[in-house]
Protein backbone atom coordinates (compact mmCIF):
# COMPACT_ATOMS: atom_id res chain seq x y z
CA UNK A 1 0.00 0.00 0.00
CA UNK A 2 0.82 3.47 -0.72
CA UNK A 3 -0.16 6.73 1.34
CA UNK A 4 0.26 9.91 -0.09
CA UNK A 5 -0.30 12.81 2.65
CA UNK A 6 -0.41 16.87 2.79
CA UNK A 7 0.50 18.44 6.03
CA UNK A 8 -0.35 22.02 6.62
CA UNK A 9 -0.98 23.81 9.66
CA UNK A 10 -2.08 28.54 9.88
CA UNK A 11 1.39 29.21 10.76
CA UNK A 12 3.22 26.47 8.41
CA UNK A 13 5.93 26.05 11.25
CA UNK A 14 5.78 23.79 13.98
CA UNK A 15 2.41 21.71 13.58
CA UNK A 16 3.07 20.92 9.75
CA UNK A 17 5.95 19.11 10.42
CA UNK A 18 5.17 17.17 13.48
CA UNK A 19 2.15 15.48 12.10
CA UNK A 20 3.92 14.67 8.61
CA UNK A 21 6.87 13.39 11.00
CA UNK A 22 4.18 11.17 13.45
CA UNK A 23 2.52 10.25 10.05
CA UNK A 24 5.77 8.89 8.27
CA UNK A 25 6.89 7.26 11.62
CA UNK A 26 3.47 5.86 12.31
CA UNK A 27 3.67 4.29 7.96
CA UNK A 28 6.77 2.98 8.79
CA UNK A 29 5.85 1.14 11.96
CA UNK A 30 2.25 -0.14 10.03
CA UNK A 31 4.38 -1.05 7.00
CA UNK A 32 3.09 1.36 5.04
CA UNK A 33 5.09 3.03 2.12
CA UNK A 34 3.81 6.64 2.65
CA UNK A 35 4.93 10.13 0.83
CA UNK A 36 4.33 13.72 2.84
CA UNK A 37 4.22 16.76 0.99
CA UNK A 38 4.19 19.58 3.65
CA UNK A 39 3.19 23.33 2.84
CA UNK A 40 4.47 25.09 5.48
CA UNK A 41 5.55 28.83 5.69
CA UNK A 42 8.97 28.22 3.97
CA UNK A 43 6.47 26.89 1.07
CA UNK A 44 5.85 23.58 -0.27
CA UNK A 45 8.43 20.47 0.28
CA UNK A 46 8.72 16.86 -0.64
CA UNK A 47 5.91 17.62 -3.66
CA UNK A 48 3.67 14.85 -4.48
CA UNK A 49 4.21 14.14 -8.00
CA UNK A 50 2.36 12.59 -11.09
CA UNK A 51 3.83 9.59 -10.37
CA UNK A 52 3.36 9.48 -6.79
CA UNK A 53 -0.65 10.35 -7.68
CA UNK A 54 -0.90 7.16 -10.05
CA UNK A 55 0.67 5.20 -7.14
CA UNK A 56 -0.98 6.11 -4.55
CA UNK A 57 -3.79 4.02 -3.12
CA UNK A 58 -5.34 6.92 -0.66
CA UNK A 59 -4.55 10.46 0.28
CA UNK A 60 -4.35 11.60 3.90
CA UNK A 61 -4.78 15.42 4.29
CA UNK A 62 -4.25 16.73 7.51
CA UNK A 63 -4.65 20.47 7.85
CA UNK A 64 -6.41 23.13 9.77
CA UNK A 65 -5.90 25.56 6.45
CA UNK A 66 -6.93 25.18 2.07
CA UNK A 67 -4.18 23.54 1.00
CA UNK A 68 -2.63 23.95 -2.51
CA UNK A 69 -3.77 22.27 -5.69
CA UNK A 70 -6.33 20.16 -4.00
CA UNK A 71 -7.88 18.90 -6.87
CA UNK A 72 -5.13 16.41 -8.12
CA UNK A 73 -6.71 13.97 -5.70
CA UNK A 74 -10.28 13.92 -7.13
CA UNK A 75 -9.76 10.30 -8.25
CA UNK A 76 -8.74 8.99 -5.24
CA UNK A 77 -10.18 8.10 -1.67
CA UNK A 78 -9.06 11.24 0.52
CA UNK A 79 -9.48 11.25 4.24
CA UNK A 80 -9.58 15.01 5.97
CA UNK A 81 -8.53 15.27 9.44
CA UNK A 82 -6.96 18.31 11.45
CA UNK A 83 -3.37 18.41 11.92
CA UNK A 84 -3.68 17.92 15.82
CA UNK A 85 -5.71 14.57 15.01
CA UNK A 86 -2.53 13.74 13.15
CA UNK A 87 -0.43 14.41 15.64
CA UNK A 88 -1.98 12.56 18.10
CA UNK A 89 -3.18 9.73 16.44
CA UNK A 90 -1.30 8.85 13.41
CA UNK A 91 -2.14 5.25 13.19
CA UNK A 92 -5.80 5.78 13.71
CA UNK A 93 -5.97 8.18 10.50
CA UNK A 94 -4.25 5.93 8.49
CA UNK A 95 -6.42 2.94 9.61
CA UNK A 96 -9.25 5.23 8.78
CA UNK A 97 -8.64 5.63 5.72
CA UNK A 98 -7.32 1.91 4.69
CA UNK A 99 -10.87 1.22 6.07
CA UNK A 100 -12.26 3.30 3.38
CA UNK A 101 -10.20 1.47 0.79
CA UNK A 102 -11.42 -1.72 1.41
CA UNK A 103 -14.94 -1.15 1.35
Amino acid sequence: MYIVCVTSCPTGIAHTFMAAANLKKAGNKMGIEIKIETQGAGGTENKITEDDLKKADGVIIASDVSINDAERFDKLPVLECGVSEAISDPEGIIKELIEGIDK
